[in-house]
């Protein structure tokens, strides 16, 4: 058994935040030996997905920031010795960032603080685990 965190969520969507919680979890999975897990939760909530011709678009565009994801772990995580993987899913962000969390076993999960807070709030009131918002 491992003392410390063993596995970290962090929820990542390409913003700055985002980016920022990327980093910052980054640095605590290094210290800590801890494998990072990379979550994108694609958003049906996008008016993309409105028409059929959107649902197209919106799913390329989401593979392409997966496939960069993955590249960036490469390029960031794999120098740093830290372990990672990439999980993508569709719904609602701050359900599928904690069920993914509960798929993993994360011990903990980072995300950016966003602008309108919905997400953050909502990940802090139903998470069954520490959350911690990076600014």
């Amino acid at each position: 058994m491992k003392d410390g965190l063993a596995v970290i969520v962090v929820g990542v969507d390409g913003s700055q935040a985002s980016l920022n919680a990327f980093a910052w979890s980054a640095g605590l999975a290094r210290r800590e030996h801890a494998k990072l897990v990379l979550v994108y939760v694609e958003p049906l909530a996008n008016p993309a997905y409105w028409t059929g011709i959107g649902v197209a678009g919106a799913r390329e565009a989401a593979e392409a920031y997966v496939d960069e994801l993955r590249l960036d772990g490469t390029r960031y995580l794999d120098p740093i010795g830290v372990a990672w993987d990439v999980v993508h899913i569709a719904g609602d962000p701050a359900r599928g960032i904690e069920a993914a969390a509960e798929q993993v076993g994360a011990d903990c999960i980072v995300v950016g603080r966003s602008r309108q807070g919905r997400v953050t709030r909502n990940l802090i009131a139903d998470a069954a685990r520490p959350v911690v918002v990076v600014p």
